[in-house]
């Protein structure tokens, strides 16, 4: 379908993994004899690793550096990418629907670009994807579009015609601001409540399998 382009955040929208990310934080913490806040997670869930690391270290105490917390973080998630990570139900037909009719697709994310290539390989996205990005790429973060104008580049498609799949209510801000068409999976409510994504998103689905590639261009033809 010339001209449509579809950019995916990876963590909670295409893969089961949120649920990893914030328990790391917790169990680290709880290692070190650190409970963790309902503001703390709040904070944590829009940093990057390294902004995140320097909160835990600087405002919570954790490690002896903030080095130091974000090589902890690494090495517990590295383990889960390669032996534990699962594509959420639906999510790889959905990608393969799109791919058979012709949709460009890429991956624009906040995780370390050696987790994310890995995350990407094992759940079976990597051979549809133009192109899988990280925030680390560019030095960036979610709170600026340059990652998902970073991905859209591949694709061949301006901002009014690409994508943005997301489950974080922060970064559906980030992309509706720049121009770029907003879809939002529901995950969790520390990414985003229902209501928070219902409110900035234009197309919302509970899971993948509400949703098929057929229905989904249907929408954007509309």
């Amino acid at each position: 379908m010339s001209g449509i382009g579809v950019i995916f955040d990876c963590d909670g929208t295409l893969v089961d993994s949120m649920g990893a990310w914030h328990e790391v934080d917790r169990t680290l913490a709880a290692e070190a004899g650190i409970a963790l806040t309902k503001a703390d997670a709040d904070a944590i869930t829009t940093m990057s690793l390294p902004e995140a690391s320097a909160y835990l270290h600087e405002q919570c105490g954790l490690g002896a550096s903030s080095e130091d917390v974000l090589a902890m973080i690494f090495e517990r998630m590295r383990a889960f990418y390669a032996n534990e990570v699962e594509a959420r139900p639906g999510a790889l037909a959905f990608v393969q629907g799109l791919h058979a009719r012709g949709v460009p697709m890429a991956v624009a994310s906040s995780t370390p670009p050696d987790m994310l290539a890995c995350c990407i390989e094992r759940c079976g996205f990597a051979p549809y994807m133009k192109a899988v990005v990280s925030v680390d790429d560019l030095g960036t973060s979610k709170r600026e579009p340059a990652v998902y104008d970073h991905a859209r580049s591949f694709l061949g498609t301006d901002r009014a015609h690409t994508w943005g799949f997301e489950d974080a209510a922060y970064a559906l801000d980030t992309l509706r601001a720049a121009g770029f068409r907003t879809g939002a999976i529901y995950d969790n409510d520390i990414s985003g409540s229902w209501d928070a994504l219902v409110a900035r998103a234009e197309l919302l689905i509970p899971t993948w399998e509400d949703l098929t590639a057929e229905a989904f261009l249907d929408k954007v033809r509309a």
